[in-house]
């Protein structure tokens, strides 16, 4: 194998930054997690929410330490790995993991009481909550970034400024995060819940809009980002083939993470349809005299 190749494949970014942020995540929801336990909130710390959790992270790990990390410099196709890793795995993760009331649970109790002081006021940070809050804001911002990063510019430019590529990924993260929020319906809750209804048709339009750009990857017949031109290539891909590439990963693998979450939230309403019907059926024969009241 060639000796440039076999050292990216063994390179870990050991960022402090990254590694210190991820432990203090993944500790202070752990600890949460277990006095939530303590007190008798079983049904709520549940043990696979911790196991979801911890998962996340570990995907955020593995997309930002792993030497997928060095070689997203080389394979456009690595890359958009690496982006669907933290946006389409590691946020459903977290978010299905209700993380805020177990991250606060873990906090020392002068800042636990000053977090639920601020989420439970009529201030700033409800209202900033509030208004990234309904799903069509999430979608909004979420497909901007997505789409904005893609540009040729901007893409090439996160690739050859360190500093801007970190840029990109908190705002891919965040986005997702908020995304992915109002469709698993994680606290804080801020506003009424969206119906499945609604949440079902917000994925689907997350699925159109990535599609269209992962289509749009797919079938460009020039390269579109420079920096990918100018890079040795690794085991002979080349440029318009790893383009292509990079486009059927955001088309098929990211596109069936939609469809799986879609489907997912359809068993709920199909679920939550049937609780309602079976409850108007008892209580129309109680009323009728066949049910004792």
């Amino acid at each position: 194998m060639n000796p440039v190749v076999c050292d990216l494949l063994w390179q870990w970014q050991w960022r402090p930054e990254v590694i210190l942020v991820l432990v203090a995540l993944g500790g202070a929801y752990t600890l949460g997690w277990r006095r939530l336990r303590r007190r008798g909130h079983a049904k709520l710390a549940r043990g696979w929410r911790l196991i979801a959790y911890l998962s996340g992270l570990a995907v955020v790990a593995l997309a930002l330490l792993s030497p997928i990390d060095a070689l997203v410099s080389w394979l456009f196709s690595v890359h958009m790995v690496q982006h669907l890793l933290m946006t389409m795995v590691a946020a459903p993760l977290l978010m299905l993991a209700n993380p805020l009331p177990f991250t606060v649970w873990g906090l020392p109790a002068d800042l636990r009481r000053a977090v639920q002081w601020a989420l439970a006021r009529e201030g700033l940070v409800r209202r900033f909550l509030r208004f990234v809050g309904p799903p069509w804001i999430a979608l909004a911002l979420a497909t901007l970034t997505l789409w904005g990063w893609h540009v040729p510019a901007a893409y090439d430019g996160a690739l050859r400024n360190d500093l801007l590529h970190d840029l990109e990924h908190l705002t891919f993260f965040w986005t997702a995060l908020l995304f992915w929020w109002g469709i698993t319906g994680a606290a804080p809750h801020v506003r009424p819940p969206t119906s499945y209804g609604l949440r079902i048709v917000f994925v689907l339009l997350g699925l159109a809009q990535n599609e269209a750009l992962g289509v749009a990857i797919t079938l460009a017949r020039q390269p579109l980002y420079p920096f990918y031109t100018e890079v040795p290539r690794l085991w002979g891909i080349s440029v318009l083939d790893d383009q292509a590439l990079a486009g059927a990963i955001m088309w098929v693998p990211a596109g069936m993470m939609y469809v799986v979450a879609a489907l997912i939230l359809l068993s709920r309403l199909i679920d939550q349809d049937e609780k309602r019907t079976a409850r108007e059926d008892e209580a129309n024969l109680r009323a009728l005299g066949g049910l004792p009241t």
